[in-house]
C-alpha cells in the first residue's frame, strides 16, 4: 500500500517535468536566435504579403533640398572636381564652409502632411507603403535616441516615421521602413589608396583634409566616422533596432551594400525583428538584395528589373516613376502610367511583388506630375484589382514580341515597351478564375489564341472554362477551345488603353 502512496508525488513530478519541458520546447519553438538554424523557421514571404502586390516608398531627406543630381549628392559633393562638386561650390559656396550638414536647417517639410499622403498611397492600390528610415547620408527620418542626427531634432522638427506609419495604419496599409545606412560606415580611413575617391565601402569619401574626417563627437556620427568600423556596425544595428520596437513595421527593407554588415550583426537584426513580430502578433517580412541575406527566410529585391520567368518563390522588385532618379531633382521626367502599369503585370505573372518609389519636393510636396501618375495606377488597379491582388502564377507567365532589354541591376529592364500583342497571366488562389492580360489596347475584331507551349496545354486553364467576360465591364467575350488552341475574339467594347484584361471563369477544381 505504502507504494501505492509513493506513485502520487512521483506522478505528480513527472507532470510538472513534462509541462516544464513542454514550456521550454514552445518557448524554443517561438523564440528566435541570431543563427541560420533558427531563423530559417520563419516564413519568407507570408499570405498577406503575396497577395499585396504592390508598396510605395519615397526617397526624402536633406538631400532632396539642392534638387540637384541624385540621392548621391552627399557622396559626390565631397570629391573634389566632380559635376555635383562643382555645382554645389557655385551654388552654396566650398564643402570647408557649407557642408551637407547645413543643408538639415533646410529641410523644414512644411507642407508634409501624412494623411494626404497615406490616402495618396491608397488610391494609388498600395497595400503597404513607408519612407526611407534612412539613406546612406546618416540622417535618420524618425524620432531618434540613438541617432543625434534626425528629423525630430532638427529640420522638420517632426517624428516623420511615426506621423505617417499612425496615417497609413489608420488606412489598414501595413507598413515598411527601408534602410540604406550600411554604406555610411566609413572604411577607407586606413586605406589611403582610396582617400578622396570614389571607394566602394563607404557613402562619404574620406581624406584627411576633407570635413568628412572630423573628429567632432557629434558630427563624427553623421558622416559614418568612427574609431573602429565594429562601433559603427552597433550603431547600425541600434538604430535598426529602435525603429521595430517603437513602430512596429511590417517589412524591414534593405538597399545594397548590407553584405558589408558581419553576417551575425545581420542574424541579431533579423531576430530581433521577428521576435518583435512575434510579440506583436505580426507575420513580418524581411527584405535584401543580391545575395545579403538567405532566402530561407528574406524575400530578394531586384532593383529596377525583374525576373525573365516564373520564379517558383515569392519575389520583389523596387522601382521609381522617374526616369532616373529617386529623389526630387528639378527638371526630372516620369514615366508615364501605361508604361508602369504594364512592367508590373509582368511582375506579378512571374510571382513578384512591386514596390514603387516617388519623390518629394524638400518642403513636402508630392508635385502634380508623379500625383496624375499615381492616379492613373489607382485608377486601372481599382477596375482589375480582382486579377492582381491575392492572385498566384500561372505555369507560364505569357509571351509576346516585346524587346526584352537587361536590368540595370539584374535581370531584366522595369522599362519594356509592351504592345496589345505582349499577353500576361495571373490565376486566383481558388483557381475559380485565370486572368488574362493584353500589355495594350487590342483592336476590336482581333482574334487572340493561345496556343500549346513546348507541346504541353500549360497555357491553357487550371479547369474547365465555364464564361469569359473583360474584366470590369462584364463585356462578353467570344471564345472557342480546341484541344490545342484557345481562341478569343476582342469585343468592340469594354477595353482599356493601359492593359485589357479578360477573366476566363473557371470551374472549380477538385485538385
Amino acid at each position: 500500500m505504502k507504494v501505492k502512496y509513493l506513485l502520487f508525488p512521483m506522478v505528480f513530478v513527472t507532470l510538472l517535468l513534462s509541462e516544464v519541458i513542454a514550456q521550454q520546447d514552445q518557448k524554443e519553438r517561438e523564440d528566435y536566435y541570431p543563427n541560420a538554424r533558427s531563423l530559417s523557421r520563419h516564413e519568407a514571404a507570408p499570405e498577406w504579403f503575396v497577395d499585396a502586390k504592390l508598396g510605395i516608398y519615397f526617397h526624402w531627406g536633406p538631400y532632396s533640398v539642392p534638387a540637384f543630381g541624385s540621392a548621391w549628392y552627399p557622396h559626390f559633393m565631397y570629391i573634389k572636381g566632380s559635376w555635383i562638386n562643382k555645382y554645389h561650390q557655385e551654388n552654396f559656396g566650398a564643402i570647408e564652409e557649407f557642408g551637407y550638414e547645413d543643408f538639415i536647417p533646410m529641410f523644414t517639410a512644411e507642407c508634409f502632411d501624412p494623411e494626404d499622403w497615406a490616402n495618396l498611397f491608397r488610391m494609388a492600390g498600395a497595400k503597404f507603403a513607408g519612407p526611407v528610415a534612412q539613406h546612406h547620408d546618416g540622417f535618420a527620418m524618425w524620432d531618434s535616441e540613438v541617432n543625434p542626427w534626425n528629423a525630430m531634432d532638427m529640420g522638420p522638427k517632426r517624428d516623420v516615421t511615426g506621423e505617417l506609419f499612425e496615417a497609413l495604419k489608420e488606412r489598414n496599409i501595413r507598413t515598411l521602413a527601408t534602410f540604406h545606412h550600411a554604406r555610411n560606415g566609413q572604411r577607407n580611413a586606413g586605406n589611403p589608396e582610396n582617400w578622396g575617391s570614389n571607394g566602394y565601402d563607404s557613402h562619404y569619401p574620406y581624406h584627411p583634409d576633407l570635413p568628412t574626417a572630423t573628429t567632432e563627437p557629434k558630427l563624427r556620427k553623421l558622416f559614418g566616422n568612427w574609431e573602429s568600423i565594429d562601433l559603427f556596425n552597433q550603431y547600425w544595428l541600434n538604430q535598426v533596432d529602435e525603429v521595430v520596437r517603437k513602430y512596429d513595421p511590417d517589412i524591414l527593407w534593405y538597399d545594397s551594400w548590407l553584405n558589408l554588415i558581419p553576417v551575425s550583426t545581420r542574424e541579431q537584426m533579423a531576430a530581433n525583428f521577428f521576435n518583435n513580430g512575434l510579440k506583436n502578433g505580426q507575420e513580418v517580412v524581411l527584405c535584401h538584395k543580391q545575395d545579403d541575406m538567405p532566402l530561407a527566410y528574406s524575400v530578394h529585391d531586384i532593383e529596377q528589373g525583374g525576373r525573365r520567368d516564373v520564379s517558383p518563390i515569392p519575389w520583389m522588385t523596387d522601382i521609381t516613376l522617374g526616369e532616373r532618379r529617386w529623389m526630387y531633382v528639378e527638371g526630372e521626367k516620369y514615366k508615364d502610367a501605361a508604361l508602369v502599369v504594364r512592367n508590373m503585370i509582368d511582375v506579378w505573372s512571374k510571382n513578384g511583388i512591386v514596390l514603387l518609389n516617388v519623390s518629394p519636393r524638400a518642403d513636402g510636396v508630392i508635385n502634380q506630375e508623379q500625383r496624375k501618375i499615381l492616379k492613373e495606377i489607382g485608377g486601372w488597379m481599382a477596375i482589375h484589382k480582382e486579377a492582381v491582388y491575392g492572385t498566384r502564377p500561372h505555369t507560364v507567365f505569357g509571351w509576346g514580341p516585346a524587346k526584352i532589354a537587361d536590368g540595370t541591376h539584374g535581370g531584366q529592364s522595369s522599362n519594356v515597351e509592351y504592345t496589345a500583342e505582349d499577353i500576361r497571366f495571373t490565376v486566383a488562389k481558388d483557381k475559380n478564375a485565370m486572368y488574362v492580360f493584353l500589355l495594350g489596347q487590342p483592336k476590336p475584331g482581333a482574334t487572340i489564341e493561345l496556343r500549346e507551349i513546348g507541346g504541353y496545354h500549360r497555357n491553357i486553364p487550371p479547369g474547365k472554362i465555364r464564361d469569359i467576360t473583360v474584366l470590369g465591364t462584364g463585356q462578353t467575350v467570344d471564345w472557342e477551345l480546341s484541344p490545342e488552341t484557345l481562341t478569343l475574339v476582342v469585343p468592340d467594347k469594354g477595353l482599356n488603353e493601359i492593359s485589357t484584361v479578360f477573366k476566363m471563369e473557371l470551374e472549380r477544381s477538385n485538385k
